[in-house]
């Protein structure tokens, strides 16, 4: 029986994932697994019991990712579950802020109550007058599963596409449409955009990374759109370039006391993954994922630890440690002292922390109480084959 304590509302389509082995509740006492969209979980006690975080969503700025790997919690994340509805709202932003929408909705219902409203209709109109996204270049920076279905969606509505993204895969690159133009460099995407989209996860070295200097490599008139972090835009800098007519616009899902109010920017409150598609979706991810772990060691979409799968004959004998030279004969020399035998296993690292799955026959206390007292090692966990 395993428990899973929820925060904020988790959509039914993902609790309904859990089967009669779980107890899921928000109220739960040192909980097996935690399964939460927003919540801050930076000053949360973990329980000596808890195994692992899964964050219905991408970002986990709001679970404390470091701790977690020196505890052995494994930390989840559902990359591409909201991504159509992020990618729905990038279009909106574009048509929004080439046209002069939201302006031009507000000027219309500031007529009300006076005489000849149409012709004051077709007087005042040329003011929002905007260009046509047809045959315009949109810069992406970041070409995951958002940015590629941004840009194949550009693609289709008749732009231009240059991006980029160092660490593409080849498996994204394939699911891009081949008018797409990838380059190797940023400013080689600043240099070309009308429109420009970022799409890239929120750290140290991506903290304010459209600035002042990023902005000047920029067209005249460019347009500026973040749906992925708040933080990756530094708002003095943004709304300077707006009142010198460098910037025209500026989109962003992550309003503050600087730009929730500022001319030149259509600020909307965290609407990205906000359908009931997407929340379906990165609940049921969430869930499944944490399924997986929990029942067979599966690790898929951690951002503290590999990936990793075993199929065991066996008892599987899962083992979190840190990256580091011996980790491998240190354990197998445990289990081979214990007299038991390895069938077969999996080792994997990501970074500082590595994963180990073992398919031993013959596991005991005593052999589980020596694994964990090797020096590296965080979390051993087992799991009946």
């Amino acid at each position: 029986m395993y428990t899973i304590q929820t925060f904020n509302k988790i959509s039914k389509a993902g609790l309904d994932r859990f089967g009669e082995n779980y107890t899921v509740t928000d109220a739960a006492e040192n909980p097996d697994a935690i399964l939460v969209r927003s919540a801050a979980l930076h000053d949360m006690p973990f329980g000596d019991n808890l195994k692992a975080i899964a964050r219905a969503g991408a970002g986990v700025n709001n679970i404390p990712v470091d701790r977690c790997s020196e505890a052995g919690i494994c930390v989840f994340n559902t990359p591409g579950a909201n991504a159509n509805a992020v990618k729905e709202l990038v279009l909106t932003g574009l048509l929004l802020s080439s046209r002069k929408i939201p302006a031009a909705i507000q000027w219309s219902a500031s007529l009300a109550g006076q005489d000849g409203i149409g012709k004051l209709v077709e007087k005042g109109k040329s003011q929002f007058s905007g260009p046509e996204i047809q045959g315009k270049t949109l810069g992406i920076i970041g070409l995951g599963a958002i940015g590629a279905l941004v840009a194949n969606m550009a693609v289709s509505l008749g732009m231009k596409v240059v991006g980029t993204d160092p660490f593409l895969s080849v498996g994204a690159a394939l699911r891009l449409d081949p008018a797409v133009i990838v380059v190797e460099t940023q400013d080689q995407v600043f240099a070309k955009a009308d429109y420009l989209t970022i799409h890239v996860p929120y750290n140290a070295e991506t903290k304010g990374m459209i600035n002042a200097e990023t902005l000047n490599k920029m067209k005249d008139g460019v347009r500026v759109l973040n749906y992925a972090r708040g933080e990756l835009v530094n708002d003095d800098d943004i709304l300077a370039a707006i009142e010198s007519g460098k910037v025209s616009y500026y989109c962003t899902d992550f309003p503050n006391d600087k730009t929730c109010h500022a001319e030149g920017v259509i600020a909307t409150p965290h609407l990205g993954a906000s359908t009931p598609e997407s929340e379906d979706n990165c609940a049921s991810m969430a869930a499944d994922e944490l399924r997986a772990y929990l029942e067979r060691g599966e690790i898929r979409n951690s951002v503290n630890l590999p990936n990793a799968k075993l199929d065991a004959v066996y008892t599987k004998v899962c083992v979190i440690h840190r990256n580091i030279p011996t980790m491998i004969s240190s354990m197998t020399s445990v289990i081979g002292n214990a007299g038991a035998n390895i069938e077969n296993m999996v080792n994997a690292s990501k970074k500082d922390y590595a994963y180990t799955i073992l398919d031993v026959d013959g596991v005991t206390e005593d052999m589980t109480a020596a694994l964990h007292a090797i020096d590296g090692v965080l979390n051993v966990r087992v799991i009946g084959a």
